[in-house]
């Protein structure tokens, strides 16, 4: 082992100790290994900073700007109301309506905002409708994880490595290309949802923090549930060093994370990106803080939609503009138009690009605070994945990997190893973030390949899907983190309910996948 791979091995085992220790913001993490590459010579300067400018990076950006501009309109904020019966109805017949729409909605929006939206929406719901509303929160954030696998954009995974494609020389993939096998997936899993999340997800659970406190009766104040987002200034501080209520006026009851749920003692418990709390505070805390960046959601159990401020041709004018877009890329992809355009590169950062700008000048997104609607960690995070990929591929570890693998595998052949590159990203992402594990895993699938001599396509595939299905744990994906709070799930009720999704979705992209795509 040579001292490069030695080094390589070192630094990768710290990085994964230190996300699933979450010592700080993963892009941090990301960044600083990259650094500790670029010091011993593994990168150099100009592969360090490749990252930052890659294509599918920059277009995860400006779709988070194309997913705000949708939020602000209200637009699917209205649908999710209708899909919503106002009748007295059963669980199976609600989520028969709502998921599959949720799935497709997902398919080309951000899922944290079309969760952050739907889930205070569906709670408020089902209290009124007198159904358990974990019984639907789940269920949400899994359909919005299964639509996001059926496209391009469905996920910020598949564009990242759509890039690391990309910058091979390959030819990378089309909008609907993934959805050969994700809409198979997606239709699995929604199944799996109706037949027996009535079975596995808990009934209604109390939250030690009443609902009906003493506080609102005499105070006239609000039980309000809010989930903390990265540009929360108090992460890693307690109330005994972070005045919660000089800040935002409200007094902190409970906070909820990774399935517990802290009442006592508050003052000494350190605040953590994806923290539910549960605030008492008066009616201008929401319109307050509703629109900023410090909260992902915010939901007092009212049915109110404090993002519900445009009128119904901005809303209709917001979806024409998301159809052109994902038209314009789809289309571009055809060989006659490539013919017909041969100076323009009619792909996807394209027409994002021009939705942006329109949306923008449209003013659909306020365009002087547009940064504050960027997730700027998730796209340090992408950037310095590429430089942690290709530091693998310099150092001669992912040859190293892919060489002990093919040995596990012994002569089992391509399918086999398929099969271990799902397990090894899919265990990755349920620890870590899903672009990290898709950044130790790219390289590996390169090797593997090119040891094998068969093509790499279906490789890549396999690592778009693996490293999106979180379903198990509620840390490998923020969705999971939103709903788990406000839902008051354990973390048992994630493994209980999705383990098996894990397996079907294991079983369907090893048979499928070689289908579509020769080895």
């Amino acid at each position: 082992m040579t001292f490069e791979i030695f080094f390589t091995l070192l630094v990768l085992t710290g990085m994964i100790a230190a996300l699933v220790m979450d010592k700080m913001r993963p892009g941090m993490i990301l960044f600083s290994v990259v650094i500790l590459f670029m010091l011993v010579g593994i990168l150099s300067p100009k592969e360090v900073l490749e990252g930052f400018s890659n294509k599918g990076m920059i277009t995860v950006a400006l779709l988070f700007l194309i997913s705000e501009g949708i939020r602000q309109t209200g637009a699917i904020s209205q649908l999710i109301k209708k899909l919503l019966p106002d009748k007295k109805t059963t669980i199976f017949k609600s989520q028969l309506r709502m998921l599959p729409c949720i799935a497709a909605i997902s398919a080309f929006l951000n899922n944290t905002p079309v969760v952050v939206i739907f889930a205070p929406i569906i709670k408020h719901w089902a209290a009124k409708q007198n159904l358990p509303a974990t019984k639907f929160l789940i269920p949400l954030s899994y359909a919005t994880i299964l639509g996001g696998v059926c496209t391009l954009i469905g996920t910020s995974t598949n564009l990242v490595v759509h890039g690391m494609i990309l910058e091979t020389g390959r030819q990378g993939f089309s909008m609907f290309e993934l959805g050969k096998v994700g809409i198979f997936i997606a239709l699995a899993g929604i199944i799996y949802i109706f037949c027996f999340s009535n079975k596995l997800l808990p009934n209604r659970r109390k939250d030690p923090v009443s609902e009906d406190s003493e506080e609102e009766n005499h105070h006239e104040l609000h039980r309000i549930e809010a989930v903390i987002g990265p540009r929360f200034p108090g992460i890693n501080k307690s109330l005994k060093t972070f005045d919660f209520m000089r800040h935002y006026g409200a007094e902190v009851k409970e906070i909820k994370r990774n399935g517990e749920s802290f009442t006592q003692d508050l003052e000494n418990i350190p605040f953590r990106d994806g923290d539910t709390l549960v605030l008492i505070a008066d009616d201008d805390f929401i319109p307050t803080w509703g629109e900023s960046s410090v909260f992902l959601m915010l939901a007092n159990g009212k049915d109110i939609d404090i993002h519900q401020k445009g009128n119904k041709k901005r809303r209709w004018f917001a979806m024409l503009l998301l159809i052109f877009m994902i038209t314009g890329a789809t289309v571009g992809e055809l060989p006659r138009v490539k013919e017909m355009f041969p100076n323009l590169k009619l792909d996807m950062f394209f027409f994002v690009s021009i939705t942006t700008v329109i949306m923008a000048w449209a003013k659909l997104f306020p365009p002087k605070k547009y940064t504050k609607y960027i997730s700027w960690d998730i796209l340090i995070t992408i950037a310095c994945a590429f430089a942690i990929s290709k530091a693998m591929e310099n150092s001669g570890f992912a040859d190293m990997i892919a060489s002990y693998i093919i040995g596990l595998a012994d002569n089992l052949g391509p399918h086999m190893l398929l099969a271990l590159l799902f397990i090894i990203t899919n265990l990755f992402t349920e620890i870590i973030t899903n672009n990290a594990a898709a950044a130790l895993a790219f390289p590996i699938a390169l090797s593997l390949s090119t040891q094998l001599g068969v093509s790499p396509t279906p490789f890549f595939v396999v690592i778009c899907i693996a490293a999106s299905a979180s379903f198990s744990t509620p840390i490998g994906y923020q969705t999971n983190l939103i709903v788990q709070g406000i839902g008051n799930y354990k973390f048992t009720d994630f493994i209980r309910f999705g383990l098996p999704l894990n397996i079907i979705t294991f079983l369907l992209s090893v048979i499928l996948i070689p289908l579509f795509w020769k080895f």
